[in-house]
């Protein structure tokens, strides 16, 4: 038995990946507990030792001062470091000498989920010196492949379903909550209704799209679009909304880019279809004059659409690490923990279209190799088998730093 730590659980996914782990780190003696923001946390936290915060945001950070020195908490774990109350979180941790343990959607997917201490993406401890992540490589072994753990959609928005009917019907007890996300989530709902019974139409064209992409004679650049509410987008970037990503990276790409190169924008596959983003790109392509050199690439998986590629265009999301591993030359236009010489581009998204050259194949292993030994585990929150193995490995992660040790500050 390691040393008994003391563990706050903040917001997780509508998953049961907390609890689970919850359950192991108690079952290895540690104490556990957890803040509960609204009824969904607390139908997907069925343990005891939980306290429903019911206060306003500006009450959040002094509550959660006297919930840690209540409990003697040496540890707090949340997924994301962008929710608001979240990076109030974060900041009292590094101030009270804490360990904030960061849980996300994984860099490499699928098969693995992100757990890093003081922040993740933007916030990654990771340095982005080549030669220090090179360096960090020596000696560990190679990333395990990017394998499904038997996750579905299906369950992933069940379970999300059920979290916003409980919040829904009682929130009268959390009069103070507020969502992070940017969409009220019925209305996302609604806007998955109404994508899911066009989806075979768009599959079709899109499969056409395909067609016409791989055959171009010339280069082919392609733009996956992040989310419209994600927070990489949203504070790590110099944008604020993917509307205006789209319109400053069309506008290059009409300006600079060779006359016979093609640009196809892919549609992200979990967006929820509120807003008409392939409407959206091409009015751009056409005030361009470059809309008979566009394609809008909905409802297909990103392999094809990359195999193509004679580079690859993003603000910070994941699919820039897939770019990479496949040697597509890349461009990061907001922070990423990948955006670093030998990697990406560094001399802007002009000369982007006539300048990039491939990453260092090299580093591009060396990274993976680094963030699967620092940065991941393997496992999924959106099935049993995948929970189980996330579960295993984050504790496991967590007992390797002893009880005594202080985060040092960044």
């Amino acid at each position: 038995m390691t040393d008994r730590r003391s563990f706050l659980f903040l917001q997780g996914l509508a998953t049961h990946f907390f609890v689970r782990l919850g359950d192991a780190l108690a079952g290895r003696g540690h104490a556990v507990h957890r803040v509960n923001f609204n009824p969904g946390d607390r139908l997907f936290w069925k343990r005891p030792n939980s306290t429903d915060f019911t206060g306003t945001d500006d009450q959040w950070p002094a509550a959660l001062e006297a919930i840690i020195a209540a409990h003697g908490v040496t540890d707090i774990a949340m997924f994301s470091d962008c929710r608001p109350r979240h990076a109030d979180a974060v900041a009292l941790a590094r101030r009270l000498g804490l360990r904030p343990w960061i849980f996300e959607e994984a860099y490499l997917r699928p098969g693995y989920i992100t757990l890093e201490r003081n922040g993740v993406n933007a916030h990654s401890p990771l340095p982005r010196d080549p030669r220090r992540i090179l360096a960090m490589a020596q000696g560990l072994p190679p990333a395990a492949p990017e394998t499904l753990s038997g996750g579905s959609f299906l369950r992933r928005a069940t379970d999300d379903v059920r979290y916003n009917i409980h919040n829904a019907l009682r929130r009268h007890r959390f009069p103070h909550y507020r969502t992070h996300r940017a969409w009220n989530p019925f209305h996302e709902y609604a806007g998955w209704l109404l994508r899911g019974a066009v989806r075979p139409a768009r599959r079709r064209a899109a499969q056409r799209r395909l067609a016409r992409l791989q055959a171009w004679q010339g280069p082919v650049f392609v733009l996956p679009l992040q989310l419209e509410g994600d927070y990489q987008l949203r504070l790590h970037s110099p944008f604020g909304s993917l509307g205006a990503a789209i319109e400053t990276i069309v506008a290059s790409f009409a300006t600079h880019a060779p006359p016979d190169a093609l640009l196809a924008v892919k549609g992200h596959p979990l967006d929820n279809g509120l807003i008409d983003w392939g409407r959206l790109t091409m009015r751009h392509a056409t005030a361009h004059g470059v809309a008979d050199r566009l394609l809008w690439l909905p409802e297909l998986p990103f392999g094809p659409v990359l195999a193509p590629a004679s580079g690859v265009v993003t603000v910070n999301s994941t699919a820039g690490l897939q770019s990479l591993r496949e040697g597509k030359p890349l461009i990061a236009l907001g922070t990423a923990l990948y955006d670093m010489p030998g990697l990406t581009f560094q001399y802007g998204l002009d000369r982007f279209w006539t300048e990039a050259t491939p990453p260092d194949p090299r580093l591009v292993e060396a990274l993976r190799r680094v963030l699967a030994a620092h940065a991941l585990i393997r496992g999924g929150f959106f099935s049993e088998e995948g929970i189980s193995e996330a579960v295993g490995h984050a504790v496991a992660r967590f007992e390797a730093v002893t009880a005594t040790s202080r985060i040092a500050a960044e």
